[in-house]
């Protein structure tokens, strides 16, 4: 049955779209972070492994809530790998191994990029489809994302 909550069927799954679009980039970032996670050596191994673990566990959450969202709008989330790498708008690293502040730049970048994408998606939620639950919800993710660039940028030596 499809949702009658104030939105037009083309409007919904649009958004739906857009919001599995998110959870294929938001996977992508949680299984890079998790690759980092297991994989970094170095003088600050400790400290990186910890905090690498609170960045996936974020995401877990992040996933779960950008799925169910999705589900509340009457559709349906993207559920496998395939999906997820045909729609993410983030790249994968296959083979690459980067020392900590290699790690720490890639994941910067991801973040900073959902935050860029998270910008132009609020404004055609809200404008185009008229969904400013989503556009609300979306906003709120781009918060998460911006204090987390900002705790990876702490991490980051200068050089």
């Amino acid at each position: 049955m499809k949702p009658n909550i104030g939105l037009k069927n083309d409007d919904r799954e649009a958004v739906v779209d857009i919001l599995n679009r998110l959870l294929s980039d938001e996977f992508l970032l949680y299984t890079k972070t998790r690759k980092f996670h297991w994989n970094v050596t170095g003088p600050r191994f400790h400290d990186l492994h910890k905090f690498f673990e609170s960045l996936y566990e974020e995401l877990d959450d992040i996933i779960d809530d950008v799925a169910e969202r999705a589900r509340s709008l009457g559709g349906y989330a993207f559920g496998t790998f395939a999906e997820y790498a045909k729609s993410a708008r983030l790249k994968e690293t296959p083979g690459k191994n980067p020392n900590e502040d290699g790690m720490l730049r890639e994941l910067l970048s991801d973040h900073e990029s959902i935050i860029r994408s998270l910008r132009e998606d609020l404004v055609k939620v809200a404008e185009k489809y008229h969904d400013v639950g989503t556009n609300d919800f979306l906003t709120g993710l781009m918060e998460k994302h911006e204090k987390t660039a900002w705790f990876i940028r702490a991490f980051i030596t200068e050089k």
